[in-house]
């Protein structure tokens, strides 16, 4: 496991589009099905990592959270299936199922998404405002595996709450730490070192 911390792409860049497909329901997903919300939230995870196991259940309570606010949610995942089996899409969508997700979860097979977003770890939280232009990036909060500190949200949710109350988010944030995304051989990005 390498821990590695967000890319913390600089605010203002505008969502990058995406098209793929809810692991769940096979239908697609993109960037403009969540054109009529006022926020959207995007997370990179995926189902073996211990820093997404340590936050999977406050992920799915955000999403039950927020189900009727005015806020898309999508969690995709990017790391190399053919090397890490447990986040294969059947896998994912095991974990989906399991923890109830009321979000879409994709599988981004190329890498090519998790790319233009810069993700770099699992967890990785983007969060856009209206025009679509990126508000937070960083981490959920500051609870991590063994730290003792409990899992609260606290960060991700005060930005999430700033862009629907019409907000600014707070400018000082701090970058998620997590797992490595596992690149295919030869696919990792520049800003990754590959």
């Amino acid at each position: 496991m390498t821990l590695t911390p967000s890319t913390m792409l600089p605010l203002g860049t505008p969502a990058p589009d995406f098209e793929l497909t809810d692991v769940v329901t096979g239908q697609p997903v993109s960037l403009s099905r969540f054109a009529d919300r006022k926020a959207l939230l995007v997370m990179f995870i995926c189902r073996h990592c211990p820093y997404v196991k340590h936050v999977q259940d406050a992920l799915a309570r955000l999403g039950r959270d927020y189900a009727d606010k005015d806020i898309g949610i999508v969690a995709i995942s990017s790391n190399d299936a053919a090397s890490f089996p447990d986040d294969r899409p059947e896998s994912l969508k095991q974990m989906a199922e399991s923890l109830c997700f009321t979000f879409p979860l994709c599988y981004d097979e190329t890498q090519e998404i998790a790319k233009t977003y810069t993700a770099a770890c699992t967890p990785d939280f983007f969060l856009f405002d209206k025009a679509r232009k990126l508000v937070y990036r960083g981490q959920l909060d500051d609870s991590r595996p063994g730290n003792d500190k409990p899992v609260t949200g606290r960060d991700l949710r005060a930005a999430i709450e700033a862009v629907l109350n019409d907000r600014p988010a707070a400018p000082d944030q701090a970058a998620s730490i997590g797992c490595n995304i596992k690149w295919k051989p030869g696919n990792a990005p520049d800003y990754f070192g590959g």
